[in-house]
């Protein structure tokens, strides 16, 4: 309030000097006009006009010319003829003196004109008329002359307007200040700047201390809180503040939360290769949303219970299945040998070595990933413990992955879909149990068909299978799979059909767009597939 009370203050003084200013011109151009018309009517006087050719027309001249100035208010008159001789003076010692001031030398020149001197009173301004007979011929000049009113004169005499114009001025000025410093006290929930800058500063000290993430921003979707740790989960350097979030991020889903005005929470989000489990919700000001602000976690638990799920444990798995099965058939040409089968045991042999390499052969030329090829390997090797019969496609290929998704991504969204379908065909009574599965691609798209010959679903199961934590098996670590393979189809811009019966199975087909594929891509996917020499 202070500061702006002084600010009404310096205002008024400027404003002061410029009213000052603007009434001395006004002063003197009335100043002006009252002189020049002074000096005309003097000049017009017919009483004058002769008198002043007359040597003692002084005794004429200098009465009127006395009245004439005390009626107009003029600091002096002077009457001289062409030979500059006084014939009215204010000082009655000069009349009948040779006026001697150069400034009036065009005056006897017939020109009228106004001019500022600086004379023996102080600066005046004076008006020059020339004085002409009834025949036009000049006779003399009349020169009007009064003194310029000083700074404080002028201020003596508008003071009683500019006491008030000061007081009303400072009156409204002090009122106005009040009411701003109540506004803006109000609107910074009544606590004084310092007390503001206290808070902004520990309120940035406690987001960068903190082990969570924290983004947010505003309804431009520039971000105003990017925090230590975001950077680190980001792998970002540099100021970032003010900047749009979309140029910061690129797969980031906080604008999600201003264009749906929704809250979420406990949700699992991958941005670029980084897996998070994310609060994101409103920021509201008085009911009014302002911006929006994410708090989330470099979730290593929800990765290693995918890992569980399809993942890195999955090849274990798959390892442990294959030794189990190679031990079996070990036991199997054992047996042939002891009944002296030799021919038998050869031929058992001949037989398991051309389905391994019917099936690497075929890995190896139409699927490009060793990732994706370990799974199908591994999941066959599964299917064989559990009573499955898992059938690939012949037909499928797979040269890179479709934008915006890597191997992780591709292993997560096919293991879960083969681990769903061998779940549901273990509580299956079906005697032949399959599980097929298609993966086709061209230059538009890329889709991926798995199904099997369960029992399938009811309408409602398939309403809820792809909410989180939604299962029909009620363990632990359950209604997860099928939820990640939602938001990873969301990040790579796909779609998921499913079609299911009770008692006829169920198929599931997710066809991602290949447009958006750029060389950075393919770049990414050669170098996390294998390398041929």
């Amino acid at each position: 309030m202070l500061l702006s009370v002084g600010i009404v203050l310096f205002s008024l003084l400027i404003g002061g000097i410029i009213l000052l200013g603007s009434i001395i011109r006004i002063t003197e151009d009335d100043l002006e006009l009252r002189l020049m018309t002074t000096a005309r009517t003097v000049a017009e006087i017919s009483a004058i006009q002769k008198s002043i050719q007359e040597p003692d027309g002084w005794k004429v001249i200098a009465p009127v010319v006395r009245r004439i100035r005390i009626v107009n208010d003029v600091t002096y008159i002077v009457v001289m003829n062409m030979d500059r001789v006084r014939y009215a003076d204010p000082l009655d010692e000069r009349i009948g003196t040779v006026f001697r001031d150069r400034h009036a030398e065009a005056a006897f020149a017939e020109h009228s004109y106004l001019q500022k001197v600086r004379g023996e009173m102080g600066t005046a301004l004076r008006a020059y008329v020339p004085l002409m007979d009834e025949e036009h011929e000049q006779v003399g000049v009349v020169m009007v002359g009064h003194v310029l009113p000083g700074l404080w004169e002028i201020v003596s005499n508008q003071r009683e307007n500019i006491v008030i114009t000061f007081l009303l001025s400072l009156f409204f000025g002090m009122w106005g200040s009040y009411l701003l410093a109540r506004h803006m006290k109000r609107q910074m929930l009544n606590m004084e700047p310092e007390e503001i800058a206290r808070m902004l500063v520990e309120r940035t000290a406690t987001f960068h201390g903190m082990r969570e993430g924290v983004i947010a921003i505003d309804l431009q979707e520039r971000i105003t809180i990017f925090n230590d740790r975001a950077k680190q989960i980001f792998h970002i350097e540099g100021d970032v503040l003010g900047r749009p979030i979309r140029e910061v991020i690129r797969d980031t889903a906080l604008p999600e939360v201003l264009e749906k005005r929704q809250n979420f929470y406990d949700h699992e989000l991958r941005v670029g290769n980084t897996l998070l489990w994310s609060n994101r919700f409103m920021i509201k000001v008085d009911e009014k949303v302002v911006g929006a602000i994410a708090i989330f976690q470099d979730r290593t638990e929800v990765a290693r219970m995918a890992e569980e799920l399809t993942g890195v444990k999955a090849f274990v798995e798959a390892l442990r299945v294959q030794n189990h099965e190679h031990m079996n058939k070990l036991h199997t040409i054992a047996g042939l040998l002891q009944l002296n089968q030799q021919e038998k045991a050869l031929e058992y042999v001949f037989d398991i070595r051309v389905q391994q390499e019917e099936l690497t052969s075929f890995l190896s030329a139409r699927i490009e990933s060793d990732s994706v090829s370990g799974l199908l390997m591994g999941k066959v090797s599964r299917g064989k413990e559990l009573g499955i019969r898992v059938v690939i496609d012949r037909r499928s290929h797979l040269e890179r992955f479709p934008p915006h998704l890597d191997q992780h991504h591709f292993v997560l969204i096919l293991g879960n879909l083969i681990e769903n379908a061998f779940d549901a065909l273990e509580s299956s009574s079906q005697p032949d149990k399959e599980v097929s599965i298609s993966i086709a691609q061209d230059e538009e798209t890329c889709s991926l068909m798995v199904e099997d010959n369960g029992d399938g679903m009811e309408p409602e199961v398939q309403q809820r299978m792809l909410e989180r934590g939604f299962s029909t098996k009620k363990t632990e670590h359950r209604g997860i799979g099928l939820y990640l393979v939602d938001q990873l189809v969301k990040k790579g811009r796909g779609e998921l059909s499913c079609q299911s019966q009770p008692g006829h199975g169920t198929s599931i087909v997710i066809t991602f767009p290949m447009k958006e594929a750029e060389a950075g891509e393919q770049a990414r996917f050669a170098a996390s597939g294998r390398h041929r020499g």
